[in-house]
């Protein structure tokens, strides 16, 4: 199995732990977070604050994996550990339905029981989470989360750093805008520009981000 590791130890990441684990694809060396001061080894799994990712890679090839929720600062790990040569793999779980015909860039993470239809493509590091579905012809950006239990249906467009909140559907061809949030079973009938918030039924702006 190659080495991989992992970046967040919170309640996402230990989602992800499972995936790698259930997958037999990765073999978890090292788990990175904040919450460390210094590094430990337990199990053969080495412990520690995420800077030490960089003294990893100069030391043996691994990819690595972020394992945190959060859009905002999954975008800022990423963005240094990219500038310090780090590679991130694609961690899909083996009960997930995902078309031969869809591309995922690197850091993106899908998750149990999610589908992903033909020719959609998934930018970097993205979060398909647990039960969604993600119909033909959607093109989702960079750093977006869509939460369990989504529905995307056919050509729909989610722009970068979104979320979309759990149980939300999204009718076909509407577009989301950038860093943008669409709340917990929200139904979405039209596009929604960047950097808001909308909820309801239909959804409706709510809030500007900005």
């Amino acid at each position: 199995m190659n080495p991989i590791v992992v970046i967040g130890e919170g309640g996402h990441g230990k989602v992800i732990q499972d995936i790698i684990s259930i997958g037999k694809v990765y073999k978890v060396i090292a788990i990175l977070d904040d919450k460390y001061t210094e590094t430990i080894e337990s199990n053969s799994i080495l412990f520690g604050p995420v800077v030490y990712a960089k003294e990893i890679i100069k030391n043996m090839k691994v990819e690595f994996i972020i394992a945190i929720g959060n859009n905002d600062i999954r975008k800022s790990i990423a963005d240094s550990l990219t500038e310090a040569g780090v590679k991130f793999a694609v961690v899909i779980h083996p009960a997930a339905s995902v078309s031969p015909t869809v591309h995922i860039d690197e850091g993106t993470v899908v998750m149990a029981g999610s589908v992903i239809n033909a020719d959609v493509t998934i930018g970097r590091h993205a979060i398909i989470n647990s039960g969604a579905i993600v119909e033909h012809d959607n093109r989702i950006g960079n750093y977006v989360h869509i939460s369990p239990g989504v529905i995307l249906t056919g050509n729909v467009e989610i722009g970068e750093g979104s979320h979309i909140g759990a149980g939300a559907t999204v009718i076909p061809g509407k577009k989301i805008g950038d860093w943008s949030i669409i709340g917990a079973s929200a139904t979405v009938i039209d596009n929604i520009p960047n950097g808001v918030t909308a909820l309801g039924l239909p959804a409706k702006v709510i809030k500007n981000l900005n």
